[in-house]
């Protein structure tokens, strides 16, 4: 049992994270009526993934709605639901397919707190399944994060593991402004983990140290947690280098604390991320540890990234990837400036 669950009072399920994400949405349409969820085939047949099966026989048509293959209208319906009270939860079922409805989210659930001067608020999360790795099709495994972080009045959230997927999913359904919520598909039946039964929260906008060190710090987040977790013990065994992984969960608001206490101990740093790297939140960063913590820096901070083209077909996706063996390279790189 992890220690997070071991901190919880109650029974707990061993649950992989697409189950955890289910776990979440049923407690909070339990505890609360006006939760409800929709998107393209999210109803009787259950997501694409699965993530919302059996809450259809659950709650009804009324709270679990299939909608056209329109994610503008799914968003903008869901921002009208939100403004006078309810608390939807739409489905875009990969985030490569949101682009129709950035201008719902940007234009309008962004900015519905500021521009009707606090009288409303978009009490909403977009789920979306992103990221590569599962070999599919084109418009598939985007990670377009930095896109929804660089939009003031937008919460970014990723989480990592089962325990954080629930936990974080119930946060941002009770948070009162709009958040994206993007799920790391690649990890959504990659383990199990022990997961409370009962509700409970993890915080928006805080980071995880999952490994302490002393020599360097990564950061990373999503599917990248794990090979950057299994690049940082193989380093441990084969160099000695003791890397600290700081998996951020957080892309807006990013938890500048973390990073810069983090960064102050190691003096060095590393990001990996599996968007492109021009534009990429790896040079945010970057310019945090910059402003915060210059006079500690011992080297250039290392950007270990996908790269800046569209993401590639199965041949190459492995290669597009950041996987041990590179992170390994760059941390090694940075450390031996």
């Amino acid at each position: 049992m992890s220690q997070q669950a071991q901190d919880i009072d109650g029974e707990t399920e061993n649950l992989t994270l697409v189950q955890a994400v289910r776990d979440g949405l049923q407690s909070e349409m339990r505890d609360d009526e006006d939760v409800l969820v929709m998107g393209e085939d999210v109803g009787k047949n259950g997501g694409v993934f699965r993530a919302t099966d059996g809450l259809y026989e659950e709650f009804g048509e009324d709270r679990v709605i299939d909608t056209p293959l329109a994610e503008a209208g799914i968003v903008g319906t869901a921002i009208g639901m939100a403004a006078y009270g309810l608390k939807p939860v739409p489905e875009i079922q990969f985030l490569g397919f949101i682009y129709p409805a950035f201008d719902q989210i940007v234009s309008h659930a962004a900015r519905l707190r500021t521009r009707s001067r606090g009288r409303f608020t978009a009490q909403m999360v977009i789920r979306a399944p992103y990221g590569g790795g599962i070999r599919a099709p084109e418009h598939h495994s985007e990670s377009t994060e930095a896109m929804f972080a660089h939009q003031p009045g937008l919460k970014v959230q990723i989480p990592s593991t089962p325990y954080d997927a629930k936990g974080m999913l119930i946060a941002a359904i009770r948070d009162p402004d709009p958040v994206v919520f993007l799920e790391p598909k690649l990890i959504y039946r990659a383990f199990r983990e022990e997961v409370p039964d009962d509700s409970y929260e993890v915080p928006l906008g805080e980071a995880a140290v999952r490994r302490e060190g002393s020599d360097i710090s990564v950061f990373t987040w999503g599917a990248m947690t794990r090979p950057t977790m299994e690049a940082a013990e193989e380093l441990a065994e084969e160099n000695g280098i003791d890397a600290e992984v700081v998996d951020l969960r957080s892309m807006s608001p990013l938890d500048k604390d973390t990073i810069v206490e983090s960064f102050k101990k190691t003096g060095r740093a590393a990001v990996v991320h599996e968007a492109p790297k021009s534009g990429g939140l790896g040079g945010e960063i970057a310019s945090i540890i910059q402003e915060e913590a210059l006079m500690y820096q011992e080297a250039p901070v290392e950007r270990i990234t996908g790269f800046d083209t569209p993401f590639p077909l199965y041949a190459l996706e492995d290669y597009y990837l950041p996987e041990p063996a590179r992170i390994k390279k760059g941390i090694r790189d940075a450390v031996s400036f």
